[in-house]
């Protein structure tokens, strides 16, 4: 059946909702991360973001390989700009990790321990003690209550940042595997999950998101290698090599003028090569991943 005139006039009036969403950097908590990219997300508004779940594997986040299997839970509170500041809520370990170490003749003793930090933070965090040989039950209440002794002390005498660097970096695992060794011979510690169910006091330590986009900006800068200088036999002067032609060089001093506010046309943003539409982008604070195409389209909203 034939499309009515009215059905094909309302189709080509549709809004496309792919055009209408932007990219936004999501970045880690102030402190301890310094506000570091994380990674890029899709959204047509500022308050779609808020509440947003971004997830990670934790050797992507600090570089640790012996951390594949540990996975890194963000969350989207509020946006400045096309930046999404997050905070830290949680990780959990692959459940097919903790299956390959649990075995026939071995016991697993796990708990759900309740922390509340200083700074008035509530915790939930969830251990797991796999031995080495079959424990008796007096053996394995023994492991769990010392556990739950050292979680909870851990949680009372830091602040949430603090408890933060001892579950990622494995200080907390060490702690307890120590203190339940002498129990019973333990193979692995591991706190499966930590979750955040209450924030507490928030303290503004580290630099500023001003501070760090500033750095992003200075550093490609940096990182840009000189040109070589050589000798040319046939010649008596000295060439450069990689020698900027006078039509790159005046585009180079037009992107680089902070006086130049105009926008560029089009036309010319689309005879500009992609490194050149990547540097206005930085200039505008905007970000710089996609196709030529999408590109130009976020220089000229």
């Amino acid at each position: 059946m034939a499309k009515s005139a009215k059905s094909r006039m309302a189709a080509r009036k549709q809004r496309d909702k792919w055009r209408a969403k932007r990219w936004f950097t999501v970045r880690a908590p102030r402190n301890p991360w310094s506000y570091r990219n994380i990674g890029e997300t899709l959204a047509e508004e500022d308050s779609m973001l808020e509440g947003r779940i971004y997830e990670m594997m934790q050797n992507e986040l600090d570089g640790d390989f012996s951390k594949m299997h540990v996975k890194v839970k963000f969350r989207i509170t509020h946006t400045v700009g096309s930046d999404a500041i997050t905070e830290f809520i949680g990780h959990e370990v692959a459940k097919d990790h903790i299956r390959r170490q649990i075995r026939r003749a071995r016991s697993k003793v796990d708990d759900t321990v309740d922390v509340v930090t200083e700074d008035g933070f509530y915790i939930r965090v969830k251990p797991i003690i796999i031995t080495h040989r079959t424990a008796k039950s007096s053996q394995k209440q023994e492991m769990r209550a010392r556990a739950r002794d050292i979680i909870l002390k851990a949680g009372a005498k830091s602040t949430w940042v603090k408890l933060q660097k001892s579950i990622m970096d494995s200080t907390l695992e060490n702690s307890i595997k120590e203190a339940v060794s002498t129990v019973h011979p333990v193979r692995a510690v591991m706190l499966r999950k930590s979750q955040l169910i209450q924030s507490g006091v928030i303290v503004d330590d580290g630099p500023t998101l001003e501070q760090i986009r500033a750095e992003e900006v200075v550093q490609p800068e940096e990182e840009t290698p000189e040109s070589d200088v050589f000798e040319d036999p046939d010649s008596d002067s000295d060439v450069t090599k990689d020698t900027p032609s006078e039509e790159s060089e005046g585009m180079h001093n037009q992107i680089d003028d902070p006086n130049e506010n105009e926008t560029p046309s089009k036309d010319e943003l689309e005879g500009m090569k992609v490194a050149e539409l990547k540097v206005l982008l930085k200039a505008a604070g905007k970000p710089v991943s996609g196709k030529k195409i999408d590109l130009i389209t976020r220089l000229m909203e």
